[in-house]
This record gives C-alpha cells, structure tokens and sequence, in this order.
C-alpha cells in the first residue's frame, strides 16, 4: 500500500478496501490534524471533525473515485474536513448561543486552501502529484502545513537529515517539472 498515491487509495476504499483506507488514514491524519488545529483551538472538535471526516470518506469516496474533475484526493480530504469544521462550528455556535470561535484573519482559511480546494494552479497540482510519495509527504508537511523540519521529521517518523534531502529532492524534481 506504501507505493499508492492517495488518489489511489481514495478510488479503492470507495471498492470498500479496509486496508487502503486505514492506509489513507495514517498517511493524512496528522498534516489534517494541524490544520485543523491552526483553524480552532478545541481539541475535542478537532477530534469530532477528524472523525467525521474519515467517515465521510468511507461513506463517499466513490463520489471522488468516480469523479471526472481529476484533482487532487488531498485536495478533496482537505474540503470535506474544511466543511465539516464549519459545520462543527456553527453548531456549537447554535447550542452555546455565542460564537464558539470567531474567525479572524488569522484563522480565516489561508491561500493554499484555496488552491487544494479550487485547484487553481493545475501545472503544480499535477507536478506535486507525480512526486513520489516519500517526496510529496515532506513537501506536503512543510510547505502547505508549515512544519519545521524537526515537526516534519517526528510526524513522518525519520531522522531530520531525511527530511531535508527529501525536500532538496523535492523542489529540484518540482522546479524541472515546471519550468
């Protein structure tokens, strides 16, 4: 399962593959986990949307397998927690009768989000996509997510040098693919 890209992964949990999607699990959770956590401070609502999300995924990953749109599954995974944060949000909101969060600038949804999410730079979407997976991992964490590379090197599980030759690795193999 290593070897799957996670477009991959998404197209065999949606054939009901138990296997590929505890894979998509372990490989998304944690980046998904910081940004949702950089969007609300409340553990316990970062748990429930964390939860709903994968969920939902289970539930409807033929909805991406099956689509013709082509972008990115990170991008989609990515959308359906963003959506599920703002429900969460609003109900909380709703049972409390005050803002449970107010969103500021700071909290607002940043520029990679809407890249992910409206696939705006195709060209990139799909250099980031033929990375290999080691490679797109520390990229992903990095530079979408903001980690160090002391953060980047304990959620992925290798040493720090590791992580900057994969990035070194990563942007050589991205400045090619796009120029």
């Amino acid at each position: 399962m290593a070897d799957l890209d996670e477009a991959e992964l998404v197209r065999r949990v949606a054939r009901g593959d138990r296997a590929a999607f505890d894979e998509l699990y372990r490989r998304t959770s944690p980046w998904m986990a910081v940004r949702l956590r950089r969007r609300c401070a409340d553990d316990d609502v970062v748990a429930d949307v964390l939860q709903e999300t994968y969920l939902a995924v289970w539930r409807g990953a033929g909805g991406y397998a099956g689509s013709a749109v082509g972008g990115s599954a990170v991008g989609w995974l990515w959308t359906i927690a963003a959506n599920r944060l703002v429900d969460a949000l609003r109900r909380r909101a709703r049972h409390e009768r005050v803002p449970a969060v107010v969103l500021t600038p700071a909290t607002a949804p940043a520029a990679e989000d809407e890249v992910l999410a409206h696939r705006v730079d195709q060209d990139l979407e799909q250099a980031l996509l033929r990375l290999p997976v080691e490679l797109r991992q520390v990229m992903q964490a990095m530079v979408l997510d903001g980690l160090s590379v002391r953060q980047t090197s304990v959620l992925l599980g290798m040493a720090e040098g590791t992580v900057k030759t994969r990035a070194r690795r990563a942007r050589i193999a991205l400045r090619e693919a796009l120029s």
